[in-house]
């Protein structure tokens, strides 16, 4: 993508550390808002630190930034309670899907993921999508596992709203399944974009 300017990551951060911060006052609920960053702030600092050592693509930091803010916004509000009215109504559904884009964005990681392992010489782009589609399944069910710990150790409505279920039995089945499907996308992308050809990057 050689027509995005040079200088993207860097605007991407600075625009993520701006809604950051303004969706770090005053949270719905300080705790959940607290549980809620700590992945975000983990993967912006190793983006952050990593960088002068190693660049992805244009792509895959649009794609990873979707992410952070997608989860940043859900922290702030709690998942379930997102202003998302006109999404929901597109679907049919009463219930605030937010949580099931925001899990569909996780599945974006498998694209730098990818990327990473063939510029690194690791293996062929076949074997690193498999590997970055399995390693996005296998966060998905780590972080379905976390959830049901953390609703269990804070109890309460904190719990409740970190969990995010909204009455729904199988929602941990579903928000894997939205994950699994962002990463298909986002292979999808990864072989189209070819971010691994020196040629047309």
């Amino acid at each position: 993508m050689k027509f995005l300017p040079p200088a993207l990551p860097h605007y991407l951060a600075l625009i993520f550390s701006i809604v950051f911060i303004a969706l770090g006052i005053n949270p719905v609920f300080r705790e959940v808002w607290v549980a809620e960053v700590i992945p975000v702030i983990i993967i912006f600092l190793f983006l952050m630190f990593t960088y002068p050592k190693f660049q992805f693509s244009h792509t895959a930091y649009i794609l990873m930034f979707c992410w952070l803010i997608g989860h940043t916004v859900g922290a702030h509000y709690t998942f379930a309670n997102v202003p998302f009215d006109w999404f929901n109504s597109l679907l049919g559904t009463e219930r605030n899907m937010f949580d099931r884009v925001a899990h569909f964005t996780v599945g974006f990681y498998a694209f730098p993921i990818a990327e990473w392992l063939v510029r690194r010489g690791e293996c062929k782009p076949n074997l690193a999508a498999f590997f970055a589609l399995f390693a996005i399944m296998a966060v998905a069910a780590g972080y379905e596992i976390i959830e049901w710990w953390y609703a269990i150790i804070a109890g309460g409505e904190a719990g409740i709203e970190f969990l995010g279920s909204q009455g729904d039995i199988w929602d941990a089945q579903k928000d894997m399944l939205a994950d699994t499907l962002g990463a298909v996308f986002a292979l999808g992308l990864f072989f189209i974009i070819k971010p691994f050809d020196t040629n047309k990057n």
